[in-house]
C-alpha cells in the first residue's frame, strides 16, 4: 500500500495560516473574504487519515469530501486534468498538510507512483463530449467523400506539391489514385474510424477501463455520476480486482450505495461530528435506500 497516513492542519495551525494571510493582504488591517478550506475539517475534528487499499470519503453536499481529495491530490502532486475550486487560503492548507508514504518489502518508503492522478466527473463528461465531437467530425468527412468528393480528388487536376502546405492534398490524391485502393477503404483511412459510443454509463465505464493502470494511486471523485446501477457495479468488480490483485490504491469520495459496498474498503463520514469511520450500512444514505425497498418489500416477491 502506498500512501498510508494523511495530516490535515490543526486549528491552531489554521489559526496561524489565516493571520498570515491576513497580514498578506493588508498588514495590520487585512481580511480574508473567503477561508475555506481552513475550519471545514478542524470543525469536525477531523485531522488524521488512515488508508487502506480503498479509502472511502462519504457524506452529503457540502460535507467537504470532494475538497478533501483535491487536497490530497495537490499534495501529492497528482495529474489531473479538470480544474477544481480554488480560493487564497487553499494552497497554504495544502502546504501545511503532511502525508507518510507506506514501506515496500525491502523496508523502504514507496514513492507516489508514476501515472498516479486524480479522475472527476468532470474529465469523463468532457471524454463524452470529445468522443461526440470526433465522430461528428469524422461523418462530415465521410459524407463529403460520398458526395462528390472522392471523384473530385481522384479525376480532377493534379495536386502540386510546392511545399507542407499541400501535402495533405497530394497524400489524399496520391491515395485515392491507387488501384489496390476502392472507395469504400478510401473513405476509412481518409475519414478514420468512429469511436463506438454506447450509453452514457457504459461510455464511462469504458473510460475506466482505458485509464486505470496498474500500480498506481488513484483519487476519484464521485466516479458513479452518469452510472446506472448495473455500470456502478461492474465499475465496483473493477475496482476490487486493481485494488486486490493488481497493485492499485483508490481514495474515493461518493455517496453511492454500491462503491461504499466495496469490499474492505475503510470509510470515513464526513457528515458526523467528530468524522469516524463507518460500515457502509450504518450510513444514512444507505439506510434510505434500505428503508425504501423495505417498505415496497411485497412488491418484489
Amino acid at each position: 500500500m502506498y500512501l498510508e497516513r494523511f495530516t490535515l492542519p490543526s486549528l491552531d495551525d489554521e489559526d496561524k495560516m489565516l493571520e498570515i494571510q491576513k497580514w498578506h493582504n493588508g498588514g495590520k488591517y487585512g481580511y480574508i473574504d473567503n477561508p475555506y478550506p481552513c475550519a471545514l475539517f478542524s470543525e469536525k475534528d477531523f485531522y488524521d487519515i488512515f488508508f487502506k487499499k480503498i479509502t472511502i470519503f462519504y457524506g452529503g453536499n457540502g460535507s467537504g469530501k470532494s475538497t478533501l481529495l483535491n487536497i490530497i491530490a495537490e499534495k501529492l502532486k497528482l495529474k489531473r486534468i479538470a480544474p477544481f475550486n480554488s480560493s487564497e487560503m487553499f494552497g497554504l492548507f495544502v502546504d501545511a498538510c503532511n502525508y507518510e508514504m507506506g514501506f515496500d518489502d525491502e523496508g523502504e518508503r514507496y514513492r507516489i507512483p508514476n501515472g498516479s492522478r486524480i479522475i472527476t466527473s468532470d474529465d469523463i463528461f468532457d471524454y463524452m463530449l470529445t468522443v461526440r465531437a470526433s465522430n461528428d467530425e469524422i461523418e462530415e468527412q465521410k459524407e463529403f467523400a460520398k458526395n462528390g468528393g472522392y471523384a473530385d480528388i481522384k479525376y480532377g487536376s493534379t495536386v502540386k506539391f510546392n511545399g507542407l502546405n499541400d501535402y495533405e492534398d497530394y497524400r489524399m490524391q496520391v491515395l485515392s489514385r491507387r488501384k489496390s485502393v476502392s472507395r469504400r477503404q478510401f473513405i476509412k483511412r481518409t475519414a478514420g474510424e468512429e469511436i463506438k459510443l454506447n450509453s452514457n454509463g457504459e461510455t464511462a465505464l469504458n473510460y475506466f477501463e482505458e485509464k486505470l493502470k496498474f500500480d498506481t494511486i488513484y483519487c476519484l471523485d464521485e466516479p458513479e455520476n452518469s452510472m446506472s446501477p448495473k455500470m456502478q457495479l461492474e465499475l465496483v468488480k473493477m475496482l476490487e480486482k486493481l485494488s486486490h490483485y493488481c497493485g492499485c490504491q483508490f481514495i474515493i469520495a461518493t455517496h453511492s450505495p454500491f462503491i461504499l459496498a466495496l469490499e474492505n474498503a475503510r470509510i470515513y463520514n464526513l457528515d458526523e461530528t467528530p468524522a469516524e469511520i463507518r460500515n457502509w450500512w450504518e450510513l444514512e444514505n444507505t439506510k434510505i435506500y434500505y428503508d425504501f425497498f423495505k417498505k415496497h418489500s411485497t412488491l418484489f416477491e
